[in-house]
C-alpha cells in the first residue's frame, strides 16, 4: 500500500499496489500493522455501507466528538464519489483546513481520515456505494455536523448537489463550540 499525504494532517489517500497475472489483479486493501506503523488507527469494531443511487447526493460533513472521535477509512466499493476531510482540531497545523480524493471503484483507492475530522462525499455518477471501517461504535449523542457550503471552509466542491438530507442541509454556521 502507498500512503498520500494530504493538505489535513495525519489524512491520507491509500493507494493499493495492483498485482496483475491472467486471471486478473489482487491487492491488500488493509493490514493492522502497517496501519500502525503510520501512525494511524488499526482496529476498526464498526464497518458501514452507503448506498447512494443518484449522481448529485451530498452526504456530510459529519463527526463524532470527544471520547468516540472517530478515524474513517472509506472506499467506493461501486462508482466515484468526490470525498472530503475537513479538520476540526482547534490544536492541529491544519485547523478548518480541507482536503479532497476522488474515491473509484476502478482504482480500488481509500481515504483515510483521522479522528476530529468531519467527513462528507458528493456522488459524481449513479449508483454509488461507500464501505467505512470506523475506529469507534457509533454514539448518537456525540454525533455533530457542519454545513457541507460553510463560508468558513470554501471547500471547492465540483458541482452543487442535487439531493441531501434536511438534516445536512440545515446544520448551522460554523462555530469553535460545535466541536468542543
Amino acid at each position: 500500500m502507498k500512503f498520500v499525504a494530504t493538505d489535513v494532517a495525519g489524512a491520507f489517500i491509500v493507494e493499493p499496489e495492483m498485482r496483475e497475472d491472467e486471471r486478473g489483479a489482487f491487492a491488500r486493501t488493509f493490514c493492522a500493522e502497517t496501519f500502525a506503523a503510520q501512525g494511524l488507527a488499526s482496529v476498526y469494531p464498526q464497518c458501514n455501507v452507503s448506498t447512494n443511487a443518484r449522481r448529485g447526493t451530498l452526504r456530510g460533513l459529519h463527526f463524532q466528538i470527544a471520547s468516540k472521535a472517530e478515524a474513517k477509512l472509506v472506499r467506493a466499493s461501486c462508482g466515484r464519489v468526490f470525498d472530503v476531510a475537513l479538520d476540526l482540531r482547534p490544536d492541529s497545523p491544519s485547523y478548518l483546513k480541507w482536503a479532497a480524493v476522488e474515491l473509484d471503484s476502478a482504482r480500488h483507492n481509500a481515504f483515510y481520515i483521522p479522528a476530529g475530522c468531519a467527513h462528507g462525499f458528493l456522488t459524481l455518477e449513479d449508483h454509488c456505494e461507500l464501505f467505512y471501517q470506523i475506529s469507534e461504535t457509533y454514539a448518537p449523542d456525540l454525533a455533530r455536523g457542519v454545513r457541507w457550503d460553510d463560508p468558513a471552509f470554501a471547500i471547492a466542491w465540483p458541482f452543487s448537489p442535487e439531493i441531501i438530507g434536511a438534516r445536512d442541509a440545515q446544520y448551522p454556521d460554523f462555530s469553535n463550540e460545535v466541536v468542543l
